[in-house]
């Protein structure tokens, strides 16, 4: 008798920050691991909302500081409209400070600083198994 092997679903990702090399960072960081699938990207709060709408990840990787609408906006906007875990990836909301507490109240699952500033080439050196780990501990 052969064992069927169950495929546990991916847990699918919408990237939101406005550096095209960060979304990279944060995508290649995703792909090294089977259990997430990056499903889309925007490059700010608004493209984001059509694309979570589109999409209905399980989770929403958000950076604060964007054009058009910051995270923050966004936030305020996409409660009632998705059931995503949102995960804040950001320089200005580090742990404690004010964009973290604004964030986390008004529906953020949780807070991974970027650990270079707003450009962080090294997120995936860095902080790569602290966000899997967050992302993880948000859907489960």
């Amino acid at each position: 008798m052969s064992a069927i092997a169950i495929e546990k679903p991916r847990i699918r990702v919408l990237i939101v920050d406005d550096s095209f090399l960060m979304r990279r960072v944060i995508r290649n960081i995703l792909e090294k691991d089977q259990d997430f699938e990056v499903v889309d990207e925007a490059a700010n709060g608004l493209e984001a909302l059509e694309r979570a709408a589109t999409w209905q990840p399980d989770v929403i990787l958000l950076d604060i500081e964007m054009p058009k609408m910051d995270g923050l906006e966004f936030l305020r906007y996409a409660a009632p409209m998705t059931n995503a875990r949102i995960v804040v990836i950001s320089s200005v909301a580090q742990l404690g400070s004010p964009q973290a507490m604004e964030a986390l109240s008004l529906g953020a699952t949780d807070i991974v600083p970027k650990p270079s500033g707003v450009l962080s080439m090294d997120l995936e050196e860095k902080k790569s198994q602290e966000l899997l780990g967050v992302i993880r501990r948000a859907v489960a």
